[in-house]
């Protein structure tokens, strides 16, 4: 009996299969992402800087910096919303206080970029008795800055729906006004929902190895 047909028919199948497997795997390799990192960079209070006696100014200078890690994937923010707060117990949020907000305007990042705002504050309802006498007694206070946009990734020539982008963290302030760790600090905390899409695609990749391996 010839058996030649159906050698013939199972060699199509599985070339079929492992093709289609490595086009999985291509797909999930570029459509995967990785939210931007957002951390602050510098902040200052002039109405605390010791040396400056100057509590009249109570603007507070903030820097901010952005970078889409991604090698191959642009990054269009939404109007990026940011809150300072002031955080009397670290221990106690439910006592944390609003200062002010502000907002940075809509803008792309390439592939690989790195970006740098400035953004102001206004902290005229802060309650600066409270925070000096805090600060004359531990050396150090702490305020908090939430971040708050949407993001789209630029894949080539299309652009993948809106993802949601929430992250913040405590900065830890001296008695100069500025944060205490020379490093920046990174925002997290309230995560992220990115790559539902780049799930679904790895998903199949893996199915479809797994028929190869298995039916090779």
């Amino acid at each position: 009996m010839d058996s030649s047909g159906g050698g013939g028919c199972c060699r199509c199948c599985f070339s079929f299969i492992f093709t289609m497997g490595l086009t999985a795997l291509f797909m999930w390799l570029s459509l995967r992402t990785s939210k931007p990192t957002c951390s602050i960079q510098d902040i200052y209070f002039p109405a605390l800087n010791k040396t400056l006696n100057n509590p009249k100014n109570t603007t507070v200078y903030l820097s901010l910096k952005l970078d889409n890690g991604n090698k191959d994937k642009g990054v269009h923010y939404d109007t990026v919303n940011l809150n300072l707060t002031y955080v009397p117990n670290v221990s106690d949020p439910h006592r944390n206080s609003l200062i002010d907000n502000n907002t940075i305007p809509a803008f792309y990042q390439g592939h690989k970029k790195k970006a740098t705002k400035p953004v102001n504050f206004s902290a005229e309802t802060l309650n600066w008795t409270e925070v000096r006498g805090l600060l004359s007694t531990n050396k150090t206070v702490f305020f908090r800055v939430d971040l708050a946009t949407a993001v789209r990734f630029k894949i080539m020539a299309w652009n993948t729906k809106r993802h949601k982008l929430m992250v913040g963290a405590n900065v830890e302030v001296n008695d100069l006004g500025v944060k205490v760790h020379k490093k920046g600090v990174k925002l997290t905390n309230k995560g992220t929902k990115i790559g539902l899409c780049s799930l679904q695609v790895g998903i199949l990749a893996n199915l479809l190895i797994w028929v190869v391996l298995n039916f090779r």
